[in-house]
């Protein structure tokens, strides 16, 4: 008798939620990909304040990373244009936006770029309702918009997240968690990312009722816009803020540090530091698994893309390595 394949649900964005896709894809697993709405920066914000689409950037990465289609559509899903007024935009972003347009349905925009690209896995929107994200920080002041947040390195930490206006959870999505056996947050942005998806009405109260496992994949740098001085200890402490306290089962943790020259060169370009582990075998409820997980491949950064990167990043077979043997013991 075959065994069920375990349903396992990513939710994030961005190139974290890229990364654990691409290497969990070629594994036996049931990959579904709950991703944040709420970008407004770059060539996804323009397209969104333009065109009134649902922002499609997040789930055009994701869909990118499960795809199993030939790599000339892969990298026409990535490519950016470097000149001329389209300078700075996707072309994956502006083609999800022209089928949306095209068919009134955000849902069918992403099934038609899902048949294209021959994803091996689901990609779901945490809600298809249009909101701002909103961090209030220590000093009172409020920033609105996932790009400003970003770019408030100076205006010290983040005491509360918010989405204005409120939206709920996309049904799709609640079914998806509620199948899962294991949920897998990050890496990635904590508070751009992945607390986005938290703040949509419907998901806390989804968590609660779950009896899928939770694991966190930790970042390997710290953010002074956002994560300035977090530890191990600390990114626990603030996603179990939003998933409950003892939500997760495993905390991945990398063991590999960066060279010192590519520490300082990422210190100039983007002011972030390494993440200190300060935890011992467990924390909270759960185990801390650690792995040597950093990438060797050097990252290209294109010059019209007009959002600051990571130089820094997991491997992804590497971590899909790691997740997959705790997936299955």
């Amino acid at each position: 008798m075959k065994t069920q394949r375990p349903n396992v649900v990513v939710i994030g964005g961005g190139t974290g939620s890229f990364t654990v896709l691409s290497g969990l894809k070629d594994y036996d697993v049931s990959l579904s990909a709950i991703i944040t709405t709420m970008d407004s920066g770059g060539s996804t914000g323009k397209l969104r304040d333009q065109l009134g689409v649902l922002p499609p950037g997040d789930l055009r990465q994701a869909l990118v990373a499960l795809s199993e289609a030939p790599e000339i559509w892969r990298n026409l899903f990535l490519y950016r244009f470097e000149k001329g007024d389209l300078k700075g935009h996707n072309f994956g972003n502006i083609f999800l936006s022209a089928i949306e347009k095209i068919t009134n349905s955000n849902q069918e925009a992403l099934d038609r770029a899902s048949q294209i690209l021959q994803t091996n896995g689901r990609v779901i929107p945490v809600t298809f309702s249009k909101t701002s994200l909103c961090a209030e920080y220590e000093d009172g002041t409020i920033v609105k918009g996932e790009d400003g947040i970003g770019e408030s390195h100076k205006r010290g930490k983040i005491s509360r997240m918010f989405l204005n206006p409120k939206v709920q959870i996309n049904l799709e999505a609640k079914r998806a968690m509620e199948r899962a056996d294991y949920i897998i947050f990050g890496p990635g942005d904590l508070y751009t990312s992945i607390i986005p998806n938290l703040l949509v009405s419907g998901m806390q109260e989804t968590l609660s009722h779950l009896n899928a496992k939770g694991i966190f994949v930790i970042n390997l740098m710290r953010k002074p816009d956002q994560t300035r001085d977090f530890k191990v200890s600390t990114f626990i402490d603030e996603l179990e803020k939003y998933t409950g306290k003892g939500f997760l089962d495993c905390v991945v943790v990398n063991t590999k540090k960066p060279s010192r020259k590519l520490i300082t060169r990422y210190k100039k370009v983007d002011r972030a530091t390494p993440i200190e582990d300060d935890v011992g075998k467990t924390y909270s409820k759960a185990k801390i698994v650690r792995s040597k997980l950093l990438s060797k491949e050097k990252i290209k950064i294109s010059k019209s893309d007009g959002l600051d990167r990571s130089l820094i990043r997991h491997d992804p077979y590497k971590l899909a390595r790691v997740l997959f043997s705790i997936i299955s013991s």
